[in-house]
C-alpha cells in the first residue's frame, strides 16, 4: 500500500516537474499566479495560436497546476495548488540539509576522514 503511495506520488511529482520544464509553461504559471485569466488573454500575451496555448494548458491541468473554468463562451484559468504543493512538499524534505555548515560536502568529508582515522588509531590500540 505505501509502495503504491509513493510510486503514485512519483509519477503525479514527475507530471509537475515535466510540466514546468518548458519555459511557455513557466511563464503561464507564473502570470496565473497574479490573478486568473481567459485562455484568449494567455494566448495573447504569449504570442501563441490558441491551439498552441490549448496543448500547454492540457499539460498544466494534467499536472494539476492550473484549474480551468467556463462562463459562457470563455475558459478561465487559475492555479490550481494540488501541483504547487506536491513539488513544495518534496523541496521542503531536504530543508534540513540547507544552511548547516555540518552538511556541506567539504564538512562531511572531513567528518567521515576523522572517523576513519579514530578506527585505524582503534585497530592499532588492540
Amino acid at each position: 500500500m505505501l509502495l503504491s503511495m509513493i510510486n503514485s506520488n512519483a509519477k503525479k511529482l514527475d507530471r509537475v516537474f515535466a510540466s514546468l520544464a518548458n519555459n511557455r509553461r513557466r511563464q503561464i504559471v507564473y502570470t496565473l499566479g497574479f490573478r486568473p485569466a481567459s485562455i484568449g488573454q494567455l494566448a495573447k500575451q504569449q504570442r501563441l495560436s490558441l491551439p498552441a496555448i490549448h496543448r500547454h494548458i492540457k499539460v498544466l491541468e494534467e499536472a494539476k497546476l492550473v484549474q480551468r473554468k467556463k462562463s459562457g463562451r470563455v475558459n478561465f484559468l487559475a492555479l490550481d495548488r494540488t501541483g504547487l504543493l506536491l513539488m513544495q512538499d518534496w523541496v521542503l524534505q531536504y530543508q534540513a540539509y540547507w544552511g548547516t555548515d555540518e552538511e556541506t560536502l567539504e564538512n562531511y568529508i572531513a567528518s567521515i576522514e576523522s572517523q576513519s582515522k579514530k578506527l585505524t588509531k582503534l585497530k592499532k590500540k588492540k
